[in-house]
């Protein structure tokens, strides 16, 4: 892949990483109401999710889930499904250390359960997939053989990925570390309930979402 070319791939991934997105708003949430640690750890997952729908696009899965209405819709309803359980957790996740009982009912998430949830939002996600089609063929060189373009695509991924995890970690600390200084259990309440309204739109949003 031309260094010009990979240049500008590079600006264009970090640009997009930046951009008000389900995933960079999820990584935010998460942040805001557990702190920088699960964010980078949220972050981490999303950047599997990220390498499953590369190497998807690249062996041309992608290009198969597509073409399938069918495929597409149960793709859909698990991500909003997904969503939707976020946000129930998160409109009743606890809000004060000292209440005993409801931190035994909803302990805080492990690191692997956030990396989990992660990868759950990033492959749960269709508008990944058909985004991969439509952004990476612009930047494949002209004439190449199905090997080179496999080798270009994996190349892309793995910026995307690298992009990804800068741009989403330094989201995840500013944000944990804003919350940090912000909490009391009235601000926690308040965070909460938001990110339950945020996914419970980001749900609907996923629902009608249908691909051109």
């Amino acid at each position: 892949m031309p260094f010009d070319l990979w240049v500008s791939f590079t600006i264009a991934a970090a640009v997009l990483a930046v951009a008000p997105g389900p995933d960079n708003l999820f990584v935010l949430l998460q942040s805001a109401m557990y702190g920088a640690r699960a964010g980078i750890f949220v972050t981490l997952g999303l950047c599997v999710g990220v390498f499953i729908q590369t190497m998807l696009a690249a062996f041309g899965v992608a290009a198969i889930v597509a073409a399938s209405p069918t495929l597409l819709m149960i793709i859909q309803f698990a991500g909003a499904a997904y969503l939707l359980y976020l946000a129930w957790g998160a409109w009743r996740a606890p809000v004060g250390s000292s209440d005993a009982q409801s931190e035994k009912k909803y302990p805080r998430l492990t690191n692997f359960q956030l990396w989990r949830r992660g990868i759950l939002m990033n492959i749960t996600n269709p508008k990944v997939l058909i985004f991969f089609l439509a952004f990476f063929p612009q930047f494949i060189v002209k004439g190449a053989t199905e090997n080179q373009v496999m080798v270009q695509m994996h190349i892309m991924g793995l910026t995307f990925l690298v992009c990804t995890l800068v741009v989403f970690s330094a989201i995840a600390w500013c944000a944990g570390t804003l919350a940090d200084r912000l909490r009391s259990p009235k601000v926690q309440n308040i965070l909460n309930k938001t990110s339950s309204v945020i996914f419970t739109l980001l749900a609907v949003s996923t629902l009608l979402w249908k691909a051109n």
